[in-house]
C-alpha cells in the first residue's frame, strides 16, 4: 500500500516555482503558477481526505481482530473445557469397565459357544422366562453348599501348591538318596581298603611274632548276601564283624577261631592286631600292662623285638616283670610300696634287671 503525506503551501509554492522557471516562458509564469497552486491545494485536500480514510479503515481492521482473536481465545477456552469434560467421561467409562470386568469374572466361567448359541436369539422377555425356569429349578437344590465352588477353588489351589511342594521334596529325596549311595560308596570303599590293609600287616606282624605260625582276618557279612539283594541298603550294612583264624603250628595246620586258643595264644594274636593296626593307623604313643605275664620267654622276646621296630614312629610305656622287654627299653622306673604308698624313681638299667630277677626268682 503506498501512503502519499500531504505537502505544507510554503514547499508547494517553492517547487512550482523551480518547475516553472525550467519549463514555461516568463509570460505564462505568473497564470501557471496560480493554476498550480489552485491544483495542489485541491489534490492536496484529497490526500488528506485519503489519508483520514486509510487511517479509519486501519483502525476498523485491527478493531476487527482483536475481536476476532478474543472470539478464538473464548473458543480456546471452551474446547479446554469440553476436553476436560470428555477426559472426565473418559474416566469414569473406564471405572465401569473396570466393575464390569470384575462383574464377568466373579461370573465364573463362561458358557461355551453351544450355548451361547442358544439363547443368543431369544428376546428379552423370553430370556427372562428361561431365567425364571432356571431360578425355580435351582430352588430344589437350595440345602447344596453354595460356597463349594469358592472352596473347590481355593482347595485347587492348595493342592496345586502341595503338588509343586510335592515335585520339589521328591526332587530332593532323589538328591539326597543319590548322596546316600555315593556315601555308602565310599564308606563300603573305605571299610574294604581299611580291612585289606590290616588284614596284610596282621599277616606279617603274626609271622614276625611266631615264624611258624601262620594268621589271617575274616570279614563277617550277612547270610543274605548270596541273594544278590539290589536294596537301597548299602553294602556296608552286610559286614557283621571281623574274625581271626590262626595256626601256631604251620600254614598246613588246621585253623582255629578264638575261642579255641589258650590265655597266652589269646594275648599273642591280640597284641598281633594291635601292632597290625598300628603300622596302619599310627598312635603317638601305647600303655601297655604286664602284656607279657601270660606268654613264655619266646614269645616274649618276639613281643620286645616288635615293640622296638615301632618305637621309631611311636613311644611306649610297659610295664612288666619279666626281663625280656628291659631289652631294648632306654629309660625305666621303678615303683614300691612303702608305709601303703607307692613310690615311683627312675632306675637305671641295672636295677630294673636285678629288680624283675629277683621278683622271678622268688616270685
Amino acid at each position: 500500500m503506498c501512503v502519499v503525506a500531504p505537502l505544507s503551501t510554503h514547499h508547494t509554492s517553492s517547487l512550482l516555482v523551480n518547475f516553472a522557471q525550467r519549463v514555461l516562458t516568463e509570460d505564462d509564469v505568473n497564470v501557471t503558477i496560480s493554476s498550480a497552486a489552485a491544483w495542489v491545494c485541491s489534490d492536496a485536500i484529497e490526500t488528506c481526505f485519503l489519508f483520514a480514510i486509510f487511517q479509519k479503515s486501519e483502525q476498523q481492521a485491527q478493531d476487527k481482530g482483536k475481536t476476532k482473536e478474543k472470539e478464538i481465545q473464548e473458543k480456546i477456552q471452551e474446547d479446554a473445557k469440553d476436553l476436560e469434560k470428555m477426559a472426565s467421561k473418559q474416566n469414569t467409562l473406564q471405572s465401569k469397565i473396570a466393575d464390569c470386568t470384575k462383574k464377568i469374572q466373579e461370573l465364573g466361567s463362561l458358557p461355551s459357544p453351544e450355548i451361547y448359541a442358544k439363547y443368543q436369539n431369544l428376546s428379552t422377555k423370553n430370556l427372562f422366562k428361561e431365567m425364571e425356569k432356571a431360578n425355580s429349578h435351582l430352588k430344589k437344590y437350595s440345602h447344596v453348599n453354595k460356597k463349594a465352588l469358592d472352596q473347590f477353588m481355593s482347595f485347587s489351589d492348595q493342592k496345586e501348591k502341595l503338588v509343586k511342594r510335592k515335585e520339589e521334596l521328591d526332587r530332593g529325596d532323589e538328591k539326597i538318596k543319590e548322596l546316600m549311595l555315593v556315601l555308602e560308596q565310599r564308606k563300603y570303599e573305605a571299610i574294604e581298603f581299611t580291612f585289606k590293609q590290616v588284614s596284610k600287616y596282621f599277616s606279617e606282624v603274626f609271622h614276625k611274632l611266631v615264624p611258624s605260625g601262620h594268621a589271617q582276618l575274616v570279614m563277617r557279612r550277612n547270610e543274605d548276601e548270596a541273594g544278590g539283594s539290589q536294596d537301597v541298603e548299602s553294602d556296608s550294612d552286610k559286614f557283621t564283624g571281623v574274625g581271626i583264624r590262626v595256626s601256631f603250628t604251620g600254614r598246613n595246620a588246621e585253623m582255629r577261631e578264638m575261642n579255641q586258643l589258650s590265655g597266652g595264644q589269646k594275648s599273642l594274636v591280640a597284641l598281633g592286631l594291635i601292632f597290625s593296626i598300628q603300622k596302619c593307623d599310627p598312635a603317638p604313643f601305647y600303655l601297655f600292662d604286664e602284656i607279657d605275664q601270660a606268654l613264655d620267654s619266646q614269645h616274649r622276646m618276639a613281643v620286645a623285638d616288635m615293640i622296638h621296630e615301632l618305637s621309631r614312629d611311636a613311644q611306649f610305656i610297659t610295664t612288666t616283670f619279666r626281663p625280656e622287654l628291659l631289652v631294648h627299653a632306654n629309660k625305666f622306673y621303678g615303683v614300691k610300696f612303702r608305709n601303703k604308698v607307692s613310690h615311683v624313681e627312675c632306675v637305671s638299667r641295672e636295677e630294673a634287671a636285678d629288680f624283675v630277677e629277683d621278683d622271678t626268682t622268688h616270685g
